[in-house]
């Protein structure tokens, strides 16, 4: 048997149409997305891990305000006042403490030889320490 071509005109079948393929553009797009998203979370993750370690003197300074000498007077009024500046624009209330404290410590601090601290100034530099954040 013979192959036959048989060429039967069809009126109501319409020719088959081009249709365009974007999923190659829908893949690149998608990628770029993904692949900014991974280096933003890359770069988030390295600036946490760099400023986790950083140092900070307002840290410092407070360590070394809460191991002050109390018996050492005018060592301590020194450096109550020299350590104490770095915090006194936290807010007003810290203006007015650091104001008030440098003023009971004035006594302590320009004399050869001083007394110890009284109960008073004891009482505002326990409070002033207490106050103190970082």
């Amino acid at each position: 048997m013979k192959n036959q071509s048989f060429d039967i005109p069809l009126h109501d079948i319409k020719p088959l149409l081009d249709v365009d393929d974007y999923t190659f553009y829908y893949f690149i797009g998608g990628s770029l997305v993904v692949i900014i998203l991974i280096l933003g979370v890359f770069y988030l993750a390295y600036k946490f891990l760099k400023n986790r370690n950083r140092y900070s003197i307002r840290k410092d300074y407070l360590d070394k305000i809460a191991s002050l000498d109390l018996n050492d007077t005018k060592k301590t009024a020194y450096a109550l006042t020299l350590y104490g500046d770095i915090f006194k624009e936290d807010s007003p209330r810290h203006t007015q403490m650091y104001k008030n404290i440098t003023q009971r410590l004035e006594p302590y601090k320009y004399k050869k030889v001083v007394d110890k601290f009284d109960d008073e100034t004891l009482g505002y530099i326990e409070l002033y320490r207490g106050m103190l954040d970082v």
